[in-house]
């Protein structure tokens, strides 16, 4: 009966942590939507939104990723690298000739598969340290960008151009795109067995094993789906650019991270909220192109990213009331004795 409880309580306290991102994200979009009229109406233009909105569809599919990732407690550095390779891979091998679009993209997801793969066993069956096992992953994979391009870029296809970078109905489709990936991760998690299980083990690792789960399969296999994610937003990137340079990925390993901490997921695992991620990086791309509009220098840019990573893990680390309670007591005059 204990134990029955103590699950329903964590459980729904997960639920409001997972909600409390939603709004916070929400109410972001709000404030910042309002500072643009204000501050920057240039950045809310038809053209300027038409253009930012693809790649807030890259990175809220690629932020998905780091989100499975994170919701079993790991943070994953091959980020960069695997984004770049499949770039690297889908444009150079089908230089040309859009014939070789599907055939150059199936052996992106190969190379993606087989680096959630090496990151899965690595991390999930031999025990390593996310940080260091991710990290090597992703050197190698850049490795593999400077083999197959030798850090020289390739113009994109016709037909990759047509279709990631094109429009329907006035929607950018890559937004399309990034819909169905949320809808599609969503009700994985949520809907089906597996989902809760996966849930469940980045919660209480222990307690999931102890049930007969098994969580190094889990835990490994969030890197591995992870990478399919990635995939993805690469694909799309490799045509929303015309000529993507060979590290192309190398701006999506802080936003995407920022994006999974805004929308409410705990660095430490447990449940995610993967709407509230997506929404977080449709944000962080508006504030890119706010910044911008104010005439700042790309490093601006940067630490603003920085500063919305920190914000985030304040809002959903610190115990405000606790902190509110010491400070009282700290202010409080000395007693007299």
């Amino acid at each position: 009966m204990i134990a029955t409880i103590a699950q329903s309580t964590t459980s729904a306290r997960h639920r409001l942590s997972a909600s409390r991102g939603l709004v916070t994200v929400v109410v972001a979009l709000m404030i910042l939507v309002a500072a643009g009229v204000l501050f920057a109406p240039s950045s809310l233009s038809k053209g300027a939104v038409l253009g930012m909105l693809p790649f807030a569809a890259v990175l809220a599919i690629v932020a998905l990723g780091q989100t499975l990732v994170v919701m079993q407690g790991g943070i994953d550095l091959s980020v960069a690298g695997s984004v770049s390779m499949v770039v690297v891979i889908v444009t150079h091998e089908a230089y040309g000739n859009d014939a070789r679009v599907l055939p150059a993209a199936l052996a992106a997801l190969a190379a993606a598969l087989a680096a959630g793969l090496l990151n899965g066993v690595l991390i999930g069956r031999l025990g390593l340290n996310p940080i260091v096992a991710t990290l090597g992953t992703n050197a190698l994979l850049y490795a593999v960008v400077l083999g197959v391009s030798g850090g020289t870029p390739r113009q994109t296809t016709d037909l990759m151009a047509s279709i990631a970078g094109g429009t329907t109905l006035g929607v950018p489709n890559a937004v399309y795109f990034s819909v169905l990936a949320v809808v599609v991760t969503t009700t994985a998690v949520k809907r089906t067995v597996a989902g809760r299980r996966f849930e469940a083990v980045g919660a209480n690792g222990a307690a999931a094993w102890a049930t007969g789960l098994m969580v190094q399969r889990h835990r490994g296999g969030g890197y591995l789906w992870a990478q399919v994610l990635y995939w993805l937003g690469g694909v799309l990137l490799a045509g929303i650019i015309n000529k993507p340079t060979a590290y192309q990925g190398d701006s999506y390993l802080l936003a995407s991270v920022a994006a999974v901490v805004l929308g409410g997921t705990s660095l430490l695992g447990g449940r995610g909220d993967l709407v509230a991620t997506a929404l977080a990086a449709l944000f962080l791309t508006q504030l890119d192109q706010f910044v911008l509009a104010l005439g700042v220098t790309f490093a601006v840019q940067t630490l603003t990213q920085a500063a919305a990573l920190a914000i985030g893990v304040a809002l959903y680390t610190i115990r405000w009331s606790g902190l509110r309670r010491q400070l009282r007591r700290g202010s409080a005059p000395l007693p007299v004795t």
